[in-house]
């Protein structure tokens, strides 16, 4: 890359790291009330934990990401303590530079995949109580999970974990230094990858939209209105898999030799909208069925519950919202 070729990259790196870093601080303060609210002055249940680790996982990934970029700098004092600890041993700094961004790139990947299993463990949840805890829709949606989880491993090992699949660069300029990534085989793989996730998701929301069209055809019957609950979580379903698609096509993308302009944008939304998307479908939920004087959801799908003093049986109903 030329000098000026350089300098355009890193413009357009920078640009997308502080748009990345300005988003995802805003959501963080947006959110910080109600996760409050909802996390941290009511007791714990298995849908906390996972809130909480697709929301500070998330937030550590879209973060270091903004700081890297798709450019990542090498600092002068990196540089320099690296000069001075391999001073005595005849080892190429360049070499060792060039691992370190390596390193940190693929374990960058292999934070995106872990958090896609999150967030996908969330949907299975949320469906696992949509079909009111049936035991046989939670062993096949587990069974399911859990090969996507194994072929995941198996291309991430295929495509970032081999140097000769996917390898980093280093870009000199007279003041500094980057390395970016590489990829050197073609979209294809990537493309392949992705797809069974892809049908993966499209089941998921299959059985969603299911439960939706035969509560809708319920309700239509006995002429009430649709329970909002369960909306809601339809609306979240579809709105997960259309971002995942987008994502997921993206990542495909960055595999091909776009411009750098392209490639920026396209690693802006991957490392920011997974990372909105899975705490608020767990939140946004919550938010849903509370009022000023209302602090407790129960997933029997009741349209109106007050908080103030849940009955026991409906405290454990809480753990599956």
């Amino acid at each position: 890359m030329s000098d000026e070729e350089v300098a355009y990259a890193l413009r357009w790196n920078n640009n997308i790291a502080m748009m990345m870093i300005g988003l995802m601080s805003y959501e963080y303060i947006l959110q910080f009330e109600k996760e409050v609210k909802f996390v941290w002055t009511r007791e714990w249940s298995l849908m906390t934990y996972l809130y909480l680790a697709a929301r500070y996982f998330g937030l550590l990934l879209a973060m270091i990401c903004a700081c890297w970029g798709g450019l990542m700098y090498i600092p002068e004092p990196v540089s320099v303590s690296m000069l001075s600890f391999f001073k005595g041993f005849r080892v190429d700094l360049d070499s060792v530079l060039q691992v370190y961004c390596y390193t940190l790139v693929v374990l960058l990947e292999w934070g995106f995949s872990i958090y896609l299993w999150l967030a996908e463990a969330i949907l299975i949840w949320r469906l696992y109580a949509l079909y009111n805890r049936s035991q046989s829709i939670l062993y096949v949606l587990l069974g399911t999970f859990l090969l996507i989880v194994a072929l995941s491993i198996g291309m991430d090992i295929f495509l970032y974990s081999r140097p000769s699949a996917f390898s980093v660069k280093e870009i000199v300029t007279p003041n500094v230094k980057y390395c970016t990534s590489s990829f050197n085989i073609g979209p294809m793989p990537a493309i392949y990858a992705s797809i069974p996730i892809v049908c993966f998701d499209v089941f998921l929301v299959a059985l969603a939209i299911l439960v939706l069209v035969r509560h809708l055809r319920e309700r239509r019957e006995i002429k009430m209105k649709p329970n909002t609950y369960i909306v809601l979580i339809v609306r979240c379903h579809i709105i997960y898999f259309v971002l995942n698609l987008t994502n997921q096509i993206l990542t495909a993308v960055l595999w091909t030799d776009i411009p750098p302009a392209v490639t920026s944008l396209a690693e802006g939304f991957i490392n920011t909208a997974p990372f909105i998307a899975a705490p608020r479908l767990i939140i946004d939920i919550w938010e849903s069925h509370t009022n000023d004087n209302c602090t407790h959801i129960s997933t029997a799908f009741e349209d109106c519950i007050c908080w103030t003093l849940p009955p026991v049986s409906e405290q454990y109903e809480m753990d599956y919202a």
